[in-house]
């Protein structure tokens, strides 16, 4: 989200970073979850695409086959081990359920390799070096599959839980399925090829959610979170004004890649191969993709402070865009006490009381949320600028919710929360200028990390007094549906109407 004055410099609105390490803790410690009833297979509270959103163990189960098969250049250590026991387990998989979508015989890659990418004697691979590439990936020449058991893999198992490891490798099996079934050819654009093979993991993760899978088991909660926070972890960095071209040549944003993830898992194996690139840009919108260069020719930091200023010329906007008739009065707590309310939780670091009809903002904590780190660390998941803001947002929200005359204390007010705060950051995604010329709006990057925040701790897809809903999974789907709503937020209130 960028800020400016009056005057064409640029002031900023952050794009932050989270360690992974702390982003763990997080996603195993959100909000308290709330209690209510369902709305619809899709936007189920208490589901995840028709499942039962449930706690429960994650990884390879005890009594799972040995791994077998050749790995090539292996330590023979657990790493590789974890790898090739989920390449058995996908290989079984596709070779019942190639056929209900292809035409033709499943054939299972031709190689397995591993290697160090922190050792110079790698060997060769898909004719090149992997030294300091920390990385998967699938070399269609020879049909091989190969993976960084040095650096990649074990940060993956660390911060997000071995099942990480086993939607990277379905992510990689699907690219194989996409020559083996010829969906792709030189001329795809590499975006199409990611989003289906993305797609195709959340086919198979499927499968192991419904507890169909010999060798692995995922609850459908903070398990099935870890997964998602894995790709957002590997998503393209931010991209600038000249960087256009990887729109089409990328691996995709944060939201890109969860987005065709729960297409797979929701919809299934069809909707994989109908994803082109007409799908994707239809996906994304308005909504911006690129940092842009303003009038003086600097390009956009998307990076502000977090501060009272800052969250005054947010509400200002809100003001403009919604126009209620009592806007909410917004307040900056000093102790914990001023969070208090007669007839709502507190839920600092934002907290929305109606019987005020104020939003109470702990300015500190919610500037800790949105700092920036540094990206170029070995592990980290994205959070900035709009982890925080959209937390605020969606308090602001919660007013508009209540001059509506709509319950605030439900499950489905949770979710219908976070479906309208998606509404607000496509309106967002435009200029809002206040009387004193200062301007507010998205910058690339912003909406991928309101989506970190979903999943880490859930916050914008909370009910008045703070409580969310079990799955990180359907947090995101009822934000995505915002962002993708046409109406004005109507769908969220009609989805979400309990």
């Amino acid at each position: 989200m960028t800020k400016l004055p009056h005057r064409a410099r640029t002031c900023a609105v952050a794009l932050a970073v989270l360690m992974v390490v702390a982003v763990a803790a997080a996603l195993s410690g959100c909000s308290e979850h709330t209690e209510g009833s369902a709305v619809s297979p899709l936007y189920d509270p208490f589901r995840v695409g028709g499942l039962p959103a449930v706690d429960g163990p994650s990884g390879p189960r005890p009594d799972a086959p040995r791994p077998v098969g050749k790995v090539f250049n292996t330590d023979q250590g657990e790493i590789d081990a974890l790898a090739l026991l989920a390449v058995n387990d996908i290989e079984e998989f596709w070779s019942a359920h190639y056929r209900e979508a292809f035409a033709g015989t499943f054939r299972r890659v031709n190689r397995l390799i591993s290697y160090d990418s922190e050792d110079r004697d790698s060997p060769r691979i898909c004719g090149a070096s992997p030294y300091g590439q920390p990385n998967a990936f699938f070399c269609p020449r020879d049909r091989s599959i190969a993976w960084d058991r040095g650096l990649l893999l074990p940060i993956g198992v660390k911060y997000f839980g071995p099942m990480s490891v086993v939607g990277l490798v379905a992510h990689e099996y699907g690219h194989a399925l996409q020559y083996l079934a010829e969906l792709v050819d030189q001329d795809t654009a590499p975006i199409v090829r990611e989003q289906q093979a993305d797609c195709f993991a959340g086919v198979y993760i499927r499968h192991v959610a419904e507890g169909n899978s010999r060798r692995f088991q995922i609850d459908t909660a903070d398990g099935l979170s870890h997964v998602l926070a894995s790709l957002i972890a590997i998503r393209d960095p931010v991209l600038g004004p000249d960087d256009t071209k990887m729109l089409e040549f990328g691996h995709g944003t944060a939201v890109d890649r969860v987005a065709a993830f729960q297409t797979g898992f929701v919809r299934g194996l069809d909707s994989c191969a109908a994803i082109d690139l007409r799908d994707v840009e239809e996906r994304r919108g308005e909504l911006p993709m690129n940092l842009q260069e303003s009038r003086d020719g600097a390009v956009e930091t998307g990076e502000a402070p977090i501060n009272e200023r800052t969250l005054t010329v947010l509400f200002e906007g809100l003001n403009q865009i919604y126009e209620p008739k009592q806007a909410p009065s917004l307040a900056f707590a000093l102790s914990q006490d001023d969070h208090r309310c007669p007839d709502a939780q507190p839920s600092p670091p934002a907290s929305y009381c109606p019987a005020t009809n104020t939003v109470t903002v702990d300015v500190d904590p919610l500037r800790t949320m949105g700092e920036a780190g540094d990206e170029r660390t070995d592990a980290v998941l994205l959070q900035g600028d709009n982890t925080a803001l959209s937390i605020v947002v969606s308090r602001y929200l919660l007013a508009v919710q209540q001059e509506r005359g709509l319950p605030l204390r439900s499950a489905a007010a949770a979710l219908r929360t976070a479906c309208l705060t998606g509404v607000a950051q496509r309106h967002l995604s435009d200029p809002v200028e206040i009387e004193s010329g200062e301007k507010l709006w998205l910058t690339a990057g912003d909406v991928d990390e309101a989506a970190a925040g979903l999943l880490t701790n859930g916050r914008v897809a909370t009910d008045v007094d703070g409580a969310t809903v079990p799955a990180g999974f359907t947090r995101i789907v009822a934000f995505r549906s915002g962002l993708l709503d046409q109406s004005d937020g109507d769908l969220c209130y009609r989805r979400f109407n309990s």
